[in-house]
């Protein structure tokens, strides 16, 4: 009871203090919860074009061959980063809870752990990928006239992953610290000289996937050494490295909390290489290049859910830890009603334009083009229920729930997307495939809602 008054004092104190940076203890309107997550929002968006830049040079300058080796091997890659994720979202519900329950020492304690466990991990996953490159591709299924392309770009890109998983991890640390709007600098940063090295390597030089793996490498140098620089110098944020012993428990419960984030990737990607799989068989490479596509160009959509869920979940720890239970309800309802409009809106712009952002990728070929179009326009209506889901997974990570986070996202992706993939296409062959995500979709939201009701009276956000 005391401590819950000390929180209340010192949450009134920051309203008195009127300062314009908006901090995690405040409490937020919908203008400031608007305001503090566009930031994160932007970034991921920013990092979705990127990857439409890069999908765009690679296809129309190396070719369809070369296009689909790399969305192949892509999976691989995404399970490194997903590793940054786990750490960075787990470690950050762990940061923020410490935080908003007055313990900044301890809070800057596990920060460090965290981000030394990230470089540690990075360093043997990226010695991993580079030794066993060629028979992980041939393991996802790369065709004789894939298997090159697959090894030279998984070996140069997978070369990077220390880098990778840093600039997943700040992404969520940069926003507990404060600072959402330097992570958004580092990724405009790391997205711009992306792009300009794509037009370089790929575009002039004519590189092919090896171009487009060193301007992607490159680009995460610097979306993972900006923050790093930040906070192992003097900083007007909450958090700063230091020299710290390492703590298992911390690290297992930072990375206990993030594991729906990992499953989450984990899955996805397996189901990726299920997706590629069925459409070998259904398609052949057209299907893997066109699912490549909707990869590339559904994530802008789906970027603004994760951004909002990203931004959103250190102000959740914060107010849980502090036993703020009336500010968690206000943010659990607004973020209800900003996902189920944020739904809407984007199946009706991905709808309407699906025809031009295929083109961007694949406009060269008009059989191409109209599978990529047909696919695109049945697979969006799996916008209208995402934007909830990812939240709803994201929102018990920040409560330190990682379990039913991690259930979540391991039905959402594993069991339901991948039972949708197998069985439809039986019943409606190709379209039973672009039509799996969606299913997926209605299902993960169903199991979210219980699980938002079962969990009710032990939280207190409803």
């Amino acid at each position: 009871m005391i401590r819950k008054e000390l929180c209340r004092a010192q949450r009134g104190t920051s309203f008195m203090q009127q300062k314009t940076r908006i901090q995690l203890s405040d409490h937020f309107t919908y203008s400031k919860l608007f305001r503090f997550t566009f930031p994160s929002i932007v970034m991921m968006v920013f990092t979705s074009i990127c990857g439409v830049v890069d999908g765009f040079f690679v296809s129309n300058f190396a070719g369809s061959t070369a296009f689909a080796a790399i969305n192949l091997v892509m999976p691989f890659v995404m399970i490194l980063g997903g590793m940054g994720f786990m750490i960075g979202t787990g470690g950050t519900a762990l940061v923020s809870r410490k935080l908003g329950e007055g313990e900044a020492e301890t809070a800057n304690r596990y920060f460090s752990m965290c981000i030394g466990l990230t470089a540690l991990l990075g360093a043997v996953l990226s010695l991993i990928g580079v030794l066993f490159m060629e028979p992980i591709a041939t393991l996802l299924g790369a065709t004789p006239e894939m298997l090159p392309d697959c090894v030279l770009y998984g070996r140069i890109i997978t070369g990077f992953t220390v880098t990778f998983m840093l600039q997943n991890v700040f992404q969520s640390f940069l926003i507990a610290a404060e600072k959402p709007n330097l992570g958004l600098l580092a990724t405009v940063a790391a997205g711009c000289t992306n792009m300009v090295l794509d037009a370089a390597f790929v575009g002039l030089l004519r590189w092919g996937v090896a171009g487009a793996a060193i301007a992607t490498g490159l680009s995460q140098c610097i979306g993972g050494l900006i923050p790093l620089m930040f906070f192992t110098r003097p900083n007007d944020s909450s958090l700063r490295l230091r020299l710290t012993k390492p703590e298992i428990r911390p690290l297992l419960q930072a990375c206990g909390n993030g594991s729906s984030e990992l499953m989450s990737n984990i899955s996805s990607s397996l189901v990726s290489m299920i997706y590629n799989f069925q459409l070998l068989r259904y398609v052949g490479q057209d299907g893997i290049s066109a699912y490549g596509v909707l990869m590339y160009v559904q994530f802008i959509f789906v970027a603004i859910s994760i951004g909002y869920s990203i931004g959103s979940a250190p102000v959740i720890s914060f107010h849980y830890g502090a036993l703020h239970y009336d500010e968690l309800k206000s943010l659990l309802k607004k973020s209800v009603r900003l996902t189920a409009g944020a739904g809407v809106v984007l199946t009706a712009l991905a709808y309407g334009l699906a025809a031009p952002l295929a083109k961007i990728f694949v406009g060269y070929d008009a059989g191409l083009l109209a599978l990529t179009v047909h696919a695109f326009r049945l697979f969006c209506f799996s916008f209208l229920l995402s934007s909830f889901n990812i939240f709803a997974s994201s929102f018990f990570t920040a409560l330190n729930d990682g379990a039913v986070s991690a259930a979540i996202s391991f039905l959402r992706t594993l069991i339901f997307q991948t039972s949708a993939v197998l069985l439809l296409p039986l019943l409606l062959k190709t379209d039973g495939i672009w039509l799996s995500n969606t299913v997926a979709e209605v299902c993960a939201f169903a199991i979210s809602v219980i699980f938002l009701f079962a969990k009710r009276k032990k939280y207190q956000y409803f």
